[in-house]
């Protein structure tokens, strides 16, 4: 992400897998001086947790990162990271957990300059894509022709590991399970749609409709209900 996008401001998305070791070891030591003279051309990096809770999760990164790029003290006293990096927190924010982020990072001493905030589905009634679990995510890549599974595992929530490889939508006993790594390919039910760009089966919405409807519905039609 710095490579491809030299100049000016990036957002990275860290907690894939240890949102912890992100900050000390890759943005911390790794990646360091890449970081500090995106800052010496005025860009910055905004490291972005994603899961855990986010009093917690924000003062242990900002801890993390004070430690590796260091801090000043502004007029309040309260300690500043150096402008090249900086927070967003998006995840688990609504209108009371942001105010409960920002109390506890000025018990801690930390100045509300160092993070910003996103919100989406909390900003509704949190009846979301949360509510049932449900995300769309890459699961498999091929790079230069070596296989590659792609999945996220945060330590700060295990409830959003996602699924890795290539995937098959396998039925069995009545019930649809998907299956992971390759596994159950000659029994997928799904059929490719979409693909390089190219619309391969255009479903109308009566077809879907019919698909999508509930079994018991299904039996009360065909009992003239």
């Amino acid at each position: 992400m710095l490579d491809s996008f030299p100049n000016g401001l990036v957002a990275v998305v860290s907690d894939s897998y240890d949102i912890f070791n992100a900050c000390e070891n890759i943005w911390g030591k790794e990646l360091k001086d890449k970081i500090v003279k995106r800052g010496e051309n005025g860009g910055s990096l905004v490291v972005r947790p994603d899961s855990g809770d986010p009093p917690d999760v924000v003062i242990k990164v900002l801890e993390i990162l004070g430690k590796a790029f260091g801090t000043t003290d502004n007029s309040k006293g309260y300690k500043v990271l150096p402008d090249y990096i900086r927070i967003i927190q998006g995840d688990g924010i609504n209108y009371e957990m942001l105010g409960t982020v920002l109390q506890r990072m000025k018990d801690h001493k930390w100045s509300a300059d160092n993070i910003v905030f996103g919100s989406g589905g909390a900003l509704l009634q949190k009846l979301n894509r949360d509510t049932q679990k449900c995300a769309f995510k890459c699961s498999y890549a091929e790079v230069d022709g070596t296989a590659r599974n792609v999945f996220k595992q945060p330590v700060t929530d295990p409830g959003k590991k996602s699924k890795k490889g290539i995937l098959s939508l396998v039925k069995q006993n009545g019930k649809l399970e998907t299956f992971q790594e390759g596994t159950g390919v000659d029994k997928d039910i799904m059929v490719p749609v979409f693909e390089n760009g190219k619309l391969l089966k255009d479903y109308n919405l009566k077809e879907i409709r019919e698909r999508a409807e509930l079994p018991i519905v299904k039996k009360q039609q065909q009992n003239g209900f």
